[in-house]
Parts: C-alpha cells; structure tokens; sequence
C-alpha cells in the first residue's frame, strides 16, 4: 500500500479537526477516482454498527461492545482504516490493552492487513507503553534508564524486610495485606506524603502502615526501581510536572484506542486523560522554536487539539472492582469527553438467542448503564439448563454426568467448561471428575489437593497420624509464622540425628538445643499441640510420656482437624488478613474442614488414616489424557475474554453469587450480577445453570437459597431439573429454585400459585432423596474388570461392565448401573466392589 503522509509535510488541509466527520457511504479512500467511490476491503462482512465504528472521524468515540459482539475486530480495521486512508502515520497511533496476549493479538491482526505497513505502532499494555516513556525521560522522572521493576514477589520480599525491622508483624501486618493495599493507594495515584496527610495519626496502626510506605518509597528510590504500580502513576506526575514532555507525547500520539475501558482504574484514567489533553499555543511555539514541527497540527488559535480518542468497552462486563476498577469511567465517559460519538454493538456473533435473552434479563436488572440489548441472528437454540442438587457432589455428578452426554454427542472435552464463583468449589467437582474419568484441568488456578494452604492443613493431620513423618514436621514447624527460621530447623534435624531421635521428639526436647527463649517456647507449644491432638485421637495411649490419658472418646477426623487449626491459628491467621488471596485460602480450609464432616458422616466408623488414604487416592490420580483435550475448570473471573461451546455455571447461591462478602461493599451485588452476565455470555450452544440445596460455608453444611439473580430470567427459557425424588417445591408443580422469596430482588412477578410475591413459601413436602452421591473413593489395587462383570457401586448401586478401556492406573469401565443409568469409573479408585 502507499506510505501514508507525514503529517509534518501534509498541507494543511489535512490537519486534525475538531468537528466529527463521518465518512458515510461505501467508503472512500485513495483509490476513489472523477467522483468514484472507493470500497474498501476493511468492510467487507462488517455489520452497520461495526462499519459505522470503523469510518467515524472525531474528538472521541465510545463503542459500547457487547460479549461476543466482534469488538476487537472493529478496533483493529479502525486502526488499518486510519492507516490505509493516510490519515495518521503508523508512529502516531496508539493503542492500549490489558494484557500482552491482546496487545500481540492486535498487532498481528493489523500487521495480516496492512504488512509491514503497521510496522511503527505502539500496540502494547498500559505498563509496556509507561515503561518505554519512562525509559525516555528517566533523567527528569529521577531514575536512571536502567531503573528495575519490581515484580509482586520483589514486593513482598522488600515489605517482610521492613515489616521486620519495625516489629510491625506484632500489629498484624503481613507482607501481603500491606502490599495490597500500598497497590491500591497507587492505583488511586495516592504517595505517602498525601496519605499520610490525611491519616489518624492517633491511631497507632495507621503510624506504623504510613512507616512502612515511606520506608518502601525510599527502598524503590534507593534502588531506582519502580513496581508495577508505580509505571503508571509515575507517568502521570512526569506528564502534570513537566508540560513540555507531555506535549511532545500528546503531539506525537494523535490517534489514541484503549481496549476493555471499563477495567480501567483511576490511574489508567488519568493516563488517558493526559495524553489526550490539547497542546496550548505557548508550547506549540516551543516546539516550533525548539526545531519540531507541529505547524500543520496547529488549529486557528494556534494550539494542537487533543488526539482522537476511541474507547471499546462494557460496563456489563466490568467485574474487577477489587483491583480498582471504575465503572464511571465508561459510564461518565460522555461527561468526560464532550462531543462523544457512541455507537452501540449489540448483535452477538457467539451465542444463541435464549442465552442472549437470559443475559439481557439479568443485566437490565442493573441501573447506571447504557443500554443495549444483545442479538443474534443465528436463532434460538437449545433451551438452558437448570439443575438443583442435594449437595456439592450431586451438583458435581450431573456435570460430569452432561459432560459425557455431550462428549458421546461428538463435543470435544476442549469446547466444555466449568465455572464457579470461589476457588474451594473445586473440591467436590474435582472428586468426581477424577473418580468418573473425566479429563479436565484447572485454569488460572490449582488443583484442590495442590494448594498451600491445603497441603498445610493436611500436614497437621498427618503429622499427627504418623509422628516419624519429618517431611510434614518440617513443613508445620513455621507455618503460620512462629519465628523458627531454617537455621533452627536445621539444629533440630541434627539434634535429632546425633541422639537417634525422631525429629518430633527433637522437638520435645527443644530446651536442650540452647535456643533462645521464644524460639525454644514456639516449638514446645506446637509440639504440645500435636501431643494434645494424639491423645484426642487415642485418649488410651498417651502421645508422650509426660501426657496423660483422656477418658474421652476418640475425637473424629472433623474434630481433630479443627482443634489443630484452632490451637496453631492457621485458619484465624488468613482470616483476620487484609491479603484478598487469604480470604480465598481460608476458604479452601473452609472447605476441608466440610469435607472431613462428609467424610465423618458417610464412614462412620473409619478414622484418620482412612480419610487421608481417600484424600491420597484422589490427588495422587493421574492427569487423564484425550484425543479431544480436558474440560476447563476456573472462576467466574478467570473466564472473562473465553468461550466455550458448552457452559456449566455452577453454585448459583445467595452466599456464593452473589458472594456474601459483597453485601457490604458498594455497588457489590451489581458486580455480582455482572459477573454471572459475564458466565452466561461466555456460551455458544449450551448453558447449564447448577445450584445445591445443601453447600458447605465455614465449615458446616448449611441450607443452600437459590440466587436472587436466577428469578431474574424467564422461566419459558430455562428446563429446569431435579435431584432424584420427591424434592419439588409447591409439591412438584416448580422447580425448587424458583422457590425462594420474590419480595426485593428478582423480577418482582407473583409465584405461579397466584400468591403475592412478597409472602414466603408455602411449607413444603417432606424431601425423600433416591440417590445421593457421595464423594466416596476405594484403593482398588489390582482389580480386574472385563466386559459381562457385574459390579457394586456405593453411590449407583449394581450394574453390569459393558466395556474396559484404557491400560494400568488409567483403566476405565464403562458400566451400565440398573437404575443410575450409564456411567464412567476409573477404576483405579471407583468405590466399587466385583460380584
């Protein structure tokens, strides 16, 4: 294509106007000859909306986006459309992502169009583009060019420092809540001086966390390094210090297209603001003095005007608050930016039509947005599917259970995926998976039995079940932190090798290493915890010596497990932070404590070893392989930008979506209900909505309400299905999750026996279950299974193996039960038993 006109040289006919021009029409271009029109191929196969976004020429253009509405491929022909009307050359556009995948995405969509006529372009991340200007001005932002960047880890490692040094960890700070929330204030492009401005300096946790700010800001300095944060603030301050520097970058960039602008913090923000802001006339003339040439971008007054700015984004799918995400600023955009253009795209090129009018019922439940309605013109499609469970693992066999359905059907594993609200309602989906021989893997995320947190707790447990165990000795001894540092783990490893000593009862004898008080009074209080929890798991034979016996009876696996957590205040610990992640691992604890209450309650007479011999087959299990690739497991915000030809959205609960922590913040059940708009709209063909009637919370097993939000969509679009049994509610006649109250939330229609919407339920029949999955599993060793064996199964009864496929700790029976129907087992750990 022809090279596009320096704008330095171009006549000044071509200068950037202030007043929006649309180029309506077929298009034109250079190829438009004695009045001809020039079609461009950038059009081809673009809806109106999307042309309409492509050609529009003007101070500022906000495209509301809708999910799987093709925004990204209207950004990128704008760019090659600005381009290939030499309009702007390469080096004066800018365009800004949220993550280096988009932003190398972008590039290569432009670059597939124009060549290597794209080459020159900024198409980069917030923080690659502030870097490389920091990089430029590094002299006059008082760095060196070489200055580091810190990562998260570089974070911590420098606040755990300071935190020590100032015994700051006797107040509660933790390497992680201080850093969240140092990250916070920057994202609101707050330093120390100005916070601590404003602080009660009276309150002596606020005087310690200012400390620690200020001494971090003069480590960074001391060390010219930014974190990551800093990229974008620091930016910022160069702009608004240095006006001469701002205007040679606001100069140079004159097309400005910001992707996901609804993600955008306060920071980002005022970055875009900056850079889009006009030049006066005053530095104009420096500019020209200084020997750069801005004439033809000079308007009648003299000045530059602001670069163009175009925005992509939907507030519908804004769901990072806890990062400092403003939804205002796409929804105060045009108060912002007066003379917006806005321009809706509301046809989806990805879902069917009752999906799409299950998201559009949702979402118009929000106020303070633009709104749209999405379309589709690929028709309505299957109907959704909704599915209440008994508990978690019912919940947990129906998904595996249509998983197969739609795998026999000819779906790959890869087109499937499984979302949840919170990361600890993988355990029971996880269980089941692995045990009915489904592929999958854990996006974003870890494995239940991988994470820390987990590994930590069942460290207690079988510290306790085998006291010659130095592997889960070593890995309790300082965790939560007590003090005792590696080289006093050392000593007690020699200490114990030079007595011939186990390494517990090295820690018994903790007062003959010549440690100092506190360290010697840590390890002594945590070996009597374990002595403690030895005896309350067999009162008849005293754990050490000097401990008496209990005439208690042996306290179960639950019991055991939170007497550890209570006395070594591993679960309080994670509670009490500020860190959002530990409010994430506390409830994966949560989660273990209700699994060893399911585990006490379906083996009854099976104890501690028992259940971590059942929690060893189930981690221990080998990642199953297949031609079609795995299910996908992740969170409702690790699914944002995906798709997934089917959709299984599970635990839609009051307490889980919306989340109970969202009650008290602001604007919280919106975010909530955005973040189901956002799983909704991540489905193609299928969408499975899971609830349970029971879900364990904080340890215990609660009765589970049905999500506000469910009664929000039509129930013509949705085929409701049950649990085995008589658990209908209105005795049979609706589904039991549309039987919560109506009076504030949902749609605001009456119930379907014509009761007002405001009365609560009527009493409901006696609830019989016919089948209750359990998450039961059995080391099976070296069982044989051939097709005609007729088999037991715990939770499915008896069947007949029509098939086995597969070879050694991979063996699979496909077995037709005489009541549960067809199932997958890995036989491997499948409770199963041969007749």
């Amino acid at each position: 294509m022809t090279t596009p006109i320096a704008p330095d040289s171009a006549p000044a006919t071509t200068a950037p106007t202030a007043t929006p021009v649309i180029m309506d029409g077929p298009g034109f271009g250079p190829g438009a000859a004695g009045g001809e029109r020039y079609r461009s191929p950038l059009l081809d196969g673009l809806n109106p909306q999307q042309r309409e976004a492509v050609e529009y020429r003007g101070p500022a253009l906000l495209i509301i986006a809708g999910a799987g509405s093709g925004k990204t491929s209207v950004l990128t022909r704008r760019i090659a459309s600005l381009l290939e009307t030499r309009e702007a050359w390469p080096s004066q556009i800018l365009a800004i992502t949220f993550t280096n995948k988009a932003a190398a995405e972008m590039r290569d969509r432009v670059r597939a169009i124009l060549g290597q006529g794209a080459d020159g372009m900024w198409i980069s991340t917030f923080h690659s583009s502030c870097v490389r200007i920091l990089r430029r001005e590094a002299e006059k932002a008082g760095l060196t060019s070489t200055f580091s960047i810190y990562d998260s880890a570089d974070t911590k490692v420098t606040l755990k420092r300071i935190i020590k040094s100032l015994d700051a960890d006797t107040l509660g700070f933790t390497p992680g809540n201080v850093s969240a929330r140092i990250s916070k204030l920057k994202n609101e492009l707050a330093d120390v001086d100005s916070y601590a401005r404003n602080a009660n300096m009276s309150d002596p946790q606020e005087v310690m966390f200012v400390e620690i700010f200020r001494q971090y800001t003069s480590r960074l300095r001391a060390a010219s390094a930014l974190d990551f944060d800093d990229l974008i603030g620091e930016t910022v301050y160069l702009f608004r210090a240095f006006p001469a520097v701002a205007a040679l970058y606001r100069r140079r960039f004159r097309h400005l297209l910001v992707d996901e602008y609804q993600d955008t913090n306060h920071a980002q923000y005022a970055l875009v603001r900056e850079l889009t802001r006009p030049v006066s006339r005053e530095l104009a003339e420096e500019m020209e003095a200084d020997g750069v040439h801005v004439r033809n971008l000079r308007d009648a007054t003299g000045a530059i005007p602001g670069a163009s700015l175009t925005v992509v984004g939907d507030s519908d799918q804004s769901i990072y608050a806890f990062r400092g995400a403003d939804t205002r600023n796409i929804s105060e955009f045009e108060r912002d930016f007066p003379g917006t253009k806005v321009i809706l795209l509301e046809q989806n090129y990805r879902s069917t039509q009752n999906i799409l009018s299950a998201a559009n019922a949702v979402i118009g439940h929000n106020f303070d947005r633009k709104e749209k309605k999405l379309w589709s013109a690929g028709g309505d499609g299957e109907k959704i599917v909704g599915y209440t469970a008994y508990s978690g693992h019912d919940e947990a066999q129906f998904v595996a259970d249509e998983i197969e359905v739609l795998h026999q059907a000819g779906m790959a594993y890869r087109d499937m995926a499984v979302f949840y609200r919170t990361n600890a309602q993988t355990r029971a989906l996880e269980e089941i998976l692995v045990r009915a021989a489904v592929p999958y893997r854990v996006v974003g995320g870890t494995k239940f039995y991988e994470r820390a947190e987990i590994k930590d707790a069942l460290a207690y447990l079988i510290s306790v079940a085998n006291p010659v165990d130095e592997l889960a000795l070593r890995r309790i001894l300082n965790t939560p932190k007590r003090g005792i540092g590696p080289a006093t783990e050392t000593q007690l490893a020699s200490f114990a090798e030079a007595n011939q000593i186990t390494f517990r009862q090295a820690m018994r004898n903790a007062g003959a290493l010549g440690l100092g008080p506190k360290v010697t009074g840590a390890i002594l209080a945590l070996s009597t915890l374990l002595d403690e929890a030895a005896l309350k798991l067999d009162p008849a034979s005293p754990a050490s010596p000097a401990s008496p016996a209990s005439p208690a009876g042996p306290a179960n696996v639950s019991e055991l497990l939170t007497f550890l957590l209570d006395g070594s205040t591993l679960l309080a610990g994670l509670r009490n932070s500020r860190d959002p992640q530990d409010e994430a691992r506390a409830e994966n604890i949560e989660e273990l404590v209700a699994q060893t209450k399911d585990f006490n309650r379906e083996n009854p007479d099976s104890g501690l070893v028992d259940f971590l011999t059942q929690v060893s087959l189930v981690a221990a299990a080998d990642d199953l392989d297949d031609a079609s690739g795995t299910v996908s497991l992740m969170t409702l915000h690790t699914a944002k930008g995906l798709e997934y030809e089917a959709v299984f959205l599970t635990g839609v609960e009051e307490g889980l979506l919306p989340h109970q922590m969202s009650a008290g913040e602001p604007g919280g059940p919106a975010e909530e209900r955005r973040l189901f708009y956002v799983g909704i709209t991540r489905a193609r063909q299928r969408l499975y909505l899971s609830l349970a009637m029971t879900r364990a919370q904080f340890g215990d097993i609660n009765v589970a309400m049905p999500s506000r939000y469910l009664q929000e969509i039509p129930v013509d679009l949705i085929d409701w299905k049950q649990s085995p049994g008589m658990a209908n509610s209105r005795g049979g006649t609706q589904p039991r999750a549309l039987n919560a109250r109506r009076d504030g939330f949902g749609g605001g229609f009456g119930k379907r026996d014509g009761t007002p919407p405001g009365l609560p339920p009527a009493p409901k029949p006696k609830t019989e279950w016919a089948n209750r999955v359990t998450g039961t599993v059995r080391d099976n060793g070296d069982l044989t299974l051939a097709a005609g064996d007729r088999i037991r199964h715990v939770d499915f009864g008896d069947g007949r193996v029509n098939q086995v496929t597969g070879d050694g700790a991979k063996r699979i029976a496909h077995v037709q039960f005489d009541t549960a129907g067809a199932k997958k087992l890995l036989i491997k750990i499948a409770p199963i038993e041969k007749l």
